[in-house]
């Protein structure tokens, strides 16, 4: 692998995307530190001294690099474009001039990206708003006195803010794009890999001081983990397609031999990003009904993680979203029409109407293992926490992200130092 790395460096263009792509996360990790106006630093740095310690860090900081506690620019992170790209998706389903859209190449994809950044700004202003609400209403560092973090409180003071942040935003979107067009590519992942895993070395660095036999045993597990990640993210089952032979005028067409890799884990980590959103909702319902019962429920059994009904449920609802995002995202149908318009087949199933139902049958069984490890991954710190006690750093979405990014940006590198004939990172 060292190797690998030092040919990367060596050819001209791909050092030059490499360099260009590490600049441009340097200048991402500078907009998570500088604060936005309107904020008084040295209360903000009390109130952070106050939050480190009871755990609160750890839990905003996730995908936002520390910025959203430091209430910087990029406070906000990737989020609202994450959000915005999975609601496009859905709408792509049920909507059937976006479907069109999609079908059309590269014209069509233009098109829904430019309506993603669009409702990317609009979700950045709504969420940079709420922020806002909360900083005020103290809701933000719960348990700890914020008087004085926002000096000045007047109207213009928090439409500055709301602009500085929603701004925030729109300028990891362009980081983002940069590095897909001019560097190593995957620029949005790596944004979100680069925000995690610069709080990693913090979360260690808390544990190490606490108890520095945990820390050796969390790496162990890690690591552990990042293996099973990595043997399952890989896996897929391939169904091999022949096309039949076509003249068109003089030429001879087809006759080769393909296959569709159906991955184990088709829908990656966005079920987990569901289950947990959703499982927000008792809480958000709780507070606006105002019910002491409902409120009291809640709080017992649908707040804290380490509660089994809390855990059963969040395994439940990773399994539904694994099966409901993996059935809007791959349409069987489509497929097999496609395959039948340009004269391919699976050996053994006739084309057309056969082909989708093998198709639908084959995703659904090897859906179900890559729905029990998606939800086995996501209530695994849970589990931990119930049992032991302890707050294992290494969430499912954080695991998932970390070695998803991290073989794609390889297989990236790969495919560029193959094709001037140096070995790879990966070696079959």
């Amino acid at each position: 692998m060292l190797r690998a790395f030092a040919n990367a460096f060596k050819i001209p263009d791909l050092r030059g995307k490499i360099l260009f792509t590490l600049a441009i996360i340097a200048v991402y990790r500078f907009g998570a530190v500088v604060p936005i106006p309107g904020v008084d630093y040295g209360v903000l740095r009390g109130i952070l001294d106050q939050a480190s310690s009871s755990g609160i860090t750890q839990l905003l900081n996730l995908f936002s690099g520390g910025a959203l506690t430091q209430l910087a620019v990029f406070a906000l992170g990737i989020m609202p474009y994450i959000t915005a790209s999975i609601i496009m998706q859905l709408l792509t389903v049920v909507i059937p001039k976006l479907e069109e859209w999609q079908k059309e190449g590269e014209t069509g994809t233009k098109r829904i990206t430019q309506m993603t950044r669009y409702l990317t700004i609009v979700l950045a202003i709504l969420q940079s708003t709420g922020l806002i609400v909360l900083i005020q209403s103290g809701q933000l560092f719960p348990g700890i006195d914020t008087a004085g973090l926002i000096p000045d409180a007047s109207i213009g003071i928090r439409a500055l803010m709301v602009l500085t942040l929603t701004a925030g935003t729109a300028f990891i979107m362009w980081l983002g794009e940069l590095i897909t067009q001019r560097g190593i590519g995957n620029g949005m992942s790596l944004i979100i890999f680069s925000a995690i895993i610069s709080e990693l070395p913090g979360t260690g660095l808390r544990i190490y001081q606490t108890e520095p036999a945990l820390l050796a045993l969390f790496i162990a597990v890690g690591l552990i983990l990042v293996v099973g990640v990595v043997f399952v993210e890989q896996g897929q089952r391939r169904i091999p397609v022949q096309y039949a032979k076509r003249q068109v005028g003089r030429r001879m067409y087809g006759g080769t031999s393909t296959y569709i890799p159906l991955k184990v884990n088709q829908s990656g980590v966005i079920p987990i990003i569901f289950a947990s959103s959703l499982l927000y909702l008792p809480t958000l319902a709780a507070s606006i009904v105002n019910q002491a019962w409902l409120t009291s429920f809640v709080d017992r059994y649908l707040t804290n993680g380490d509660h089994w009904l809390y855990i059963l449920v969040y395994f439940a609802l990773t399994i539904f979203f694994a099966y409901f995002y993996t059935a809007i995202t791959f349409n069987p149908i489509d497929v097999a029409d496609n395959m039948k318009k340009y004269g391919g087949f699976i050996p053994g199933i006739r084309p057309g109407r056969p082909t989708a139902e093998y198709l639908d049958r084959v995703l659904s069984r090897i859906t179900l293992p890559g729905s029990l490890y998606l939800a086995t991954l996501a209530i695994l710190p849970l589990i931990a926490l119930s049992l032991a006690g302890i707050q294992f750093p290494l969430g499912g979405s954080t695991l998932l992200i970390i070695t998803g990014v991290g073989l794609e940006t390889m297989k990236q590198l790969e495919s560029q130092l193959l094709q001037r004939h140096y070995e790879g990172f990966l070696r079959g």
